[in-house]
């Protein structure tokens, strides 16, 4: 199994006029520094309108910024939003190309189809449409990847007969990853016979069994999307690792908590609105918690629950080896949930290159 980085770009209030800069220069100085120890690859999200939590909503502007100072890591779009107006499909494929090209054939392609509400309607786009318009920007992608000359008409995009350029360094293009946190969409990414990266958060690595055999049994009924099928299965998880248990407790007691009842409260406010519920956002967190309170998801019921790996390096191996047994190729590690300070991040990325990563491979 494969480690990798995860970022959200947390950018914590009250806000100077340096705050986005020092939480971006934080990140590449990060990044360069996994470049160095050998990490697989760094993956962002792309969000919009969402004040603290993240700050990643032109990644593709990062990504050059990383391929200029980077050697060997890989980079991963976690995800490209694909719907319109998030991004129009030919736009998506020439910028990725881009990106493929400026950090010499580096490019992981994950794609995606939501956001939250407070994006979707900010973008105003129809929430039944996501998934149509994400499948059919899938086929607009590839065809401009790897057609000299590509036309389409479909019920969403219409493009006469153009040739789409740059196309990728990687042929047939770069390796094509679909996002789901609900059972049924990783069966679909299985059919398609892309990658998976399974978003599902507040989980021990066991939990991912079953919906790891759905994104399975879909690739026993592939249709192929791409040129070619990537059939890696990557997932994340909250991650600090410290010369001690205690200490990386110490540094995570306040983000951890902080970003999972953050994320599940976007969530929640997303599917009481897509299912035209009388339910609050907090009274759909506890329906997707079975019961649960968003605060209950505090510090020691996430570490009791092994929901996140936090520790020392001997923990970070042990969890390792648990997701290495479920079936994941690549752990993404989110290292900055919050307000955990640069250094500390740094030594914990130094940790785990230096003294996880040796043992897992």
């Amino acid at each position: 199994m494969k480690l990798a980085l995860m970022y959200e770009l947390p950018v914590p209030r009250p806000w100077a006029v340096d705050s986005a800069y020092n939480a971006f220069e934080n990140a590449l100085l990060q990044i360069e520094l996994a470049d160095r120890l050998g990490f697989h690859s760094v993956w962002t999200v792309e969000h919009h309108f969402l004040d603290e939590y993240s700050f990643s909503s032109a990644p593709g502007v990062f990504y050059g910024a990383i391929a200029a100072r980077t050697e060997n890591i890989r980079i991963g779009h976690g995800v490209r939003l694909l719907p319109f107006p998030y991004n129009h499909p030919v736009r998506a494929a020439e910028a990725a190309a881009t990106v493929d090209i400026l950090s010499k054939g580096r490019l992981e392609f994950g794609t995606g189809r939501s956001g939250t509400r407070r994006e979707i309607e900010g973008f105003g786009i129809s929430p039944p449409d996501t998934r149509p318009m994400w499948e059919e920007a899938l086929e607009v992608i590839v065809g401009s990847w790897t057609e000299e000359e590509f036309s389409h008409d479909g019920e969403f995009f219409t493009l006469p007969p153009r040739g789409v350029v740059p196309k990728p360094m990687q042929q047939p293009h770069p390796p094509i990853w679909g996002a789901s946190s609900s059972a049924d969409s990783h069966e679909i990414i299985g059919q398609k016979g892309l990658g998976l990266l399974s978003f599902s958060v507040a989980v021990p690595p066991e939990a991912l069994i079953k919906r790891i055999g759905r994104y399975r049994d879909g690739q026993e009924n592939m249709k192929p999307v791409g040129k070619f099928v990537n059939n890696r299965i990557a997932t994340f998880a909250q991650a600090h690792c410290a010369e001690t248990t205690a200490q990386a407790h110490d540094d995570s007691r306040e983000a951890f908590p902080w970003y999972i009842q953050t994320s599940l409260n976007q969530i929640a406010e997303l599917g009481a609105w897509q299912e035209g519920t009388n339910l609050g956002s907090y009274e759909y967190a506890r329906k997707l918690l079975g019961g649960m309170e968003l605060s209950d998801l505090t510090f020691d019921y996430l570490v009791r629950n092994e929901t996140v790996l936090c520790g020392d390096p001997d923990h970070f191996v042990s969890m390792c080896r648990r997701y290495e047994a479920v079936g994941v190729d690549i752990l993404l590690l989110l290292v900055q949930s919050y307000n955990i300070p640069h250094e500390k991040v740094m030594r914990s990325i130094e940790l785990i290159g230096t003294e996880v990563m040796p043992k897992l491979a």
